[in-house]
């Protein structure tokens, strides 16, 4: 039976790649900033020097060529980890992830995988502006052939990791820093958080509230904060946005019979749109409400501390949509 200890999620991402390296030799990390806490927090910390510097890269800022290099290598046979510090200049890898990546099982008819976990990190907030805040997890679940993951819990940061890491398609695996401090339970060892699958954090009856990332920290504490005004919230965590678990968000919907789809990204195009759409294509009989939307205004980040205070959306945000409908 695995020992149960409470961690951080930045040390369970560290714990997860160690766990991966050390059990498949085929297995390297390549990004920018690999062994620098300012770029990736704690969470490929020591990996260098555990595992030597060809199997942990520190690359140049070449965000395409070193992706394309690392799905070359998958096609060949190993088992790369290409490491995004920030999110947004994911852009730049669009072509090879896109056009090349995703499409290639289907191409070969399913004789070759690429089996990678592109890793990017959501860096929102902290004054970095517009070019440095963004979380656009609309455009990776829009292409069909790619997995996507985004853990809001360490247990899951760590199982979701190993669960990519052993996945034969390319996963995309999003990470968020504002929860790299929050701890909970973790098991030691290898287990993996089956991708697809979401996962109903808090049970109720009056409302489901539907979250990804960090908006589930923000939907357990608005659902703590409305039980004490006699209203119950049921947080459903997706996990994956691609494939999304509809059968589970259904479920607790049919039980409620109102949503709120909340999850810190642009809303037009967006995966919260997509859910909400879904919820209504199966629950427009039983809806007792219109479904609620909670995400981010549409405009670039600010980089000013008070704009930000407006422009992030936060517990406050879910539970005045809660409040809509009920």
């Amino acid at each position: 039976m695995s020992i149960v200890r409470k961690i951080s999620y930045g040390d369970a991402i560290n714990e997860a790649h160690r766990i991966a390296l050390a059990n498949d030799s085929k297995c390297f990390v390549i990004g920018q900033g690999v062994n620098n806490p300012w770029f990736v927090g704690r969470t490929t910390v020591g990996l260098m020097e555990e595992f030597g510097s060809e199997r942990i890269m520190d690359s140049p800022i070449s965000e395409a060529a070193m992706t394309g290099a690392c799905i070359g290598a998958a096609m060949a046979g190993a088992h790369p980890i290409a490491f995004h510090p920030r999110m947004d200049f994911m852009y730049l890898t669009l072509d090879q992830v896109v056009n090349h990546c995703a499409s290639w099982n289907y191409m070969f008819d399913g004789k070759v995988n690429v089996p990678i976990v592109i890793r990017g990190i959501v860096n929102r907030g902290g004054e970095q502006g517009a070019q440095h805040s963004q979380s656009p997890f609309g455009i990776y679940a829009n292409i069909p052939g790619l997995k996507v993951v985004t853990p809001a819990t360490a247990r899951d940061a760590k199982g979701l990791f190993l669960a990519a890491v052993n996945d034969p398609d390319p996963v995309i695996y999003i990470d968020d820093r504002w929860l790299y401090e929050v701890e909970d339970e973790v098991p030691e060892g290898h287990y993996e958080t089956p991708i697809g699958k979401a996962n109903v954090l808090m049970e109720g009856k009056d409302v489901s509230i539907i979250a990804a990332s960090f908006m589930v920290k923000e939907a357990q504490k608005a659902a703590e904060e409305m039980q004490k005004e006699g209203i119950s919230c049921e947080v459903v965590d997706l996990r994956s946005l691609k494939p999304v678990d509809m059968e589970t968000v259904n479920k607790s919907v049919k039980k409620t019979g109102k949503a709120v789809v909340a999850i810190a990204e642009w809303a037009f195009a967006s995966v919260a749109a997509s859910v909400a759409e879904a919820v209504y294509q199966e629950n427009f009989g039983r809806l007792k409400a219109p479904v609620q939307m909670v995400t981010l205004p549409d405009s670039p980040a600010p980089a000013s501390r008070i704009l930000e205070e407006s422009y992030y959306i936060k517990a406050e945000d879910i539970k005045r949509a809660v409040k809509r409908i009920v």
